[in-house]
């Protein structure tokens, strides 16, 4: 297993910094988020050090995936959430802040602020269908990135 000595979450996996754990196995682990978003937000992260998402072993990001499942189960059955948001940053400019991949598991609860306090930036708008075009064919690699 890789680990990063100066990872804060591979210092948690260890054990040699606390937390509240929720669920854990050969592959993952889940505690509570220390800085939560909502009731019951929950961090699933591999055992082994990865950044982020370009660099996690496939098997590590289906387990990850796994384990968020089933906490987003339970957040919706034990703490009566009304959905969930399950949320990855790759990236500082994509407001990563800890470069050890986790995935938050974020239970959402409809007109209960006291619960919930997440509030995504992004507000969805109509796109312009060119770019979106061209944005598509750039990931199929028949041309070039919209600048």
């Amino acid at each position: 297993m890789v680990t990063d000595p100066s990872c804060i979450f591979c210092k948690i996996i260890a054990g040699e910094l606390p937390s509240s754990r929720i669920t854990e196995d050969d592959r993952t682990i889940a505690f509570m988020d220390v800085n939560p978003g909502s009731l019951g937000h929950v961090l699933v992260v591999p055992r082994s050090h990865a950044t982020d998402l370009h660099s996690i072993d496939a098997d590590d990001l289906a387990a990850v995936t796994l384990t968020a499942q089933r906490v987003a189960g339970l957040a919706v059955e034990r703490l009566g959430a009304d959905g969930v948001n399950l949320l990855n940053s790759a990236g500082a400019d994509a407001w990563q802040s800890v470069f050890h991949f986790h995935m938050h598991v974020i239970p959402r609860y409809a007109g209960q602020p006291e619960k919930d306090g997440l509030r995504l930036p992004w507000q969805p708008a109509p796109g312009d269908p060119d770019r979106i075009a061209h944005a598509a064919a750039a990931l199929r690699g028949e041309e070039r990135a919209p600048a």
